[in-house]
C-alpha cells in the first residue's frame, strides 16, 4: 500500500474526528472519509486503539512541523507575545480548527489512559516549555505560573470560538492577560 494512503487516512480521520467527535471514529468511516477502498485504514491501524495512538502521533507531528520554534519569528517584546499569541490562536481555529477539535476530543477520550494519554500530554509539555521561554524572553517574573494561567486562557478562548462564538475577538483578552502578567 502506498505511503499516501496512510497520511489520507489519518487527514480523513482527523477531519472525522473533529467534526463529528471520537464516537463517530471507525475504520469504515475513515475508508470512506479519505475516499479509500474499504479496508484500507485497517491495513495501517489494526484496531480502533491503533488508530487512536496513530492519531495521536500525527497530530503531534504536525503541530511540532507547523509550530517550529525556530520558523517563528523573534519574541522579545510584550507586543511581540501579544501578536505571537493571537496568530496561534487565528491558526487553530481557522486552518487548524478540525485538527484543534480533534486534539481536544482525543484529550477527553484518553484522560485515562496512560499509554495513549501520554504522548498528548508530553506534546503539551513540551509546548508549555516553549511558551514559558518565550514569557521569560518578554521579561515576564515568574514565568511559570504566568506561562499556565496564558494557556489555560488560550484553552478557554479556542474552545469557546469553536464552539460559542466563530467571531469571537482574541486579541483583547489576550493582550489584557498578557500585560496584566507583564506589569507585575
Amino acid at each position: 500500500m502506498p505511503a499516501g494512503t496512510r497520511e489520507r487516512a489519518l487527514e480523513a480521520a482527523v477531519e472525522l474526528l473533529g467534526s463529528e467527535g471520537v464516537r463517530a471514529l471507525s475504520h469504515a468511516r475513515v475508508d470512506a472519509r479519505a475516499g479509500l477502498p474499504p479496508g484500507s485504514t485497517s491495513n495501517w491501524f489494526r484496531t480502533r486503539r491503533a488508530l487512536l495512538g496513530g492519531l495521536v502521533d500525527w497530530i503531534a507531528d504536525r503541530e511540532r512541523s507547523d509550530f517550529d520554534p525556530a520558523a517563528m519569528p523573534a519574541i522579545s517584546r510584550v507586543e511581540d507575545l501579544v501578536d505571537g499569541l493571537c496568530a496561534m490562536a487565528d491558526l487553530q481555529t481557522g486552518p487548524f480548527a478540525s485538527r484543534t477539535r480533534a486534539r481536544y476530543a482525543l484529550f477527553l477520550e484518553l484522560a485515562d489512559d496512560p499509554e495513549l494519554g501520554e504522548p498528548l500530554r508530553r506534546q503539551r509539555r513540551e509546548f508549555e516549555q516553549w511558551t514559558e521561554r518565550l514569557v521569560t524572553a518578554v521579561g515576564i517574573v515568574d514565568a511559570t505560573p504566568a506561562t499556565r494561567a496564558l494557556m489555560a486562557l488560550a484553552d478557554g478562548l479556542l474552545l469557546h470560538r469553536l464552539t460559542v462564538d466563530p467571531a469571537l475577538e482574541l486579541r483583547p483578552v489576550i493582550e489584557r492577560a498578557v500585560r496584566a502578567l507583564a506589569q507585575r
